[in-house]
């Protein structure tokens, strides 16, 4: 008997890779409003409930999220808007669910509950303080899980790609498009992150079924790029000339944009490489396409 897991966002660009990387591990119960057999709104404690009851679940992988930086800015103080409604409620029905189950919660966060200023990498010692709507919402439910679940486990990643296309592109693939187009617009010099390599983060989603390990992990990298050099980086394994990246400047862009940016969103994974049972990949040997 394989083990029953369930997942929200099954089938988004991080969820997908995790269900199709580990099929043969686990059972997987999608909770997925647009489900044609048994649609589920995880905002709804009962039509989660139901979807779960006499499974015998084991975890609860919560991948859905509202994503959208700039459209949750929009959203702003509003707690009826889908960012909050699908980050922060959704969230807590799964926290709700998990307990009822006596179910292994696992969370998927994000570096955006920083605010960016940091010159080194986030530790997960270091306290939130996000600066723009999505990454408090992303606080909140991670304040939920950490308050309110029995058995949890909150991951955190920064700017996940993938080695295969995906209908939403990732970073390595919005990059690799602009680059063939001509149309990459000027990246960064004074902008920071930790980009996370989807596979290599399915592994660490696997290891901590596996090991019942809970806990606040940082999980993506442990590397701090920053635009430019990772768009260069994406170039050279691809086979083209990394001098057709041109450079941008985080803080002009800032003069005109209405939206915080965070500086720095790079975290350290130290305290994951210390107890994980697998070697985490270098990014450089998962940018060719």
């Amino acid at each position: 008997m394989k083990p029953v897991v369930a997942v929200t966002g099954g089938k988004g660009l991080v969820g997908s890779r995790f269900v199709s990387d580990f099929a043969e591990n686990y059972e997987f119960i999608h909770l997925d409003i647009s489900d044609p057999v048994q649609p589920v709104d995880i905002t709804k404690r009962d039509q989660v409930l139901t979807a779960l009851s006499n499974k015998n679940v084991q975890a609860i992988v919560h991948f859905a999220a509202y994503t959208d930086v700039t459209g949750a800015w929009k959203q702003s103080g509003d707690k009826n808007g889908i960012a909050y409604q699908v980050n922060v409620v959704g969230t807590e029905t799964m926290v709700q669910a998990a307990n009822e189950l006596g179910a292994q919660l696992i969370n998927i966060s994000t570096a955006y509950v920083f605010d960016g200023k940091k010159e080194g990498l986030y530790t997960e010692a270091d306290q939130m303080s996000p600066i723009e709507w999505y990454g408090q919402t992303k606080a909140w439910a991670e304040e939920a899980v950490q308050n309110q679940a029995q058995n949890w486990t909150i991951l955190r990643i920064d700017q996940p790609f993938r080695p295969d296309e995906f209908p939403k592109a990732d970073i390595v693939h919005r990059i690799l498009a602009g680059l063939q187009a001509g149309t990459l617009y000027p990246q960064f010099t004074d902008h920071y992150f930790g980009p996370t390599f989807i596979p290599d983060f399915s592994s660490v989603i696997d290891w901590s079924i596996r090991t019942r390990t809970t806990g606040l992990f940082h999980a993506s990298s442990g590397e701090k790029w920053t635009d430019y050099d990772f768009a260069c980086a994406v170039a050279e394994a691809n086979g083209i000339d990394p001098t057709v990246v041109k450079q941008g400047s985080l803080a002009e862009y800032l003069q005109s944009s209405e939206r915080p940016y965070q500086k720095n969103t790079a975290m350290s994974v130290e305290k994951l490489k210390s107890v994980v049972d697998f070697k985490l990949g270098e990014i450089k040997y998962f940018l060719h396409q």
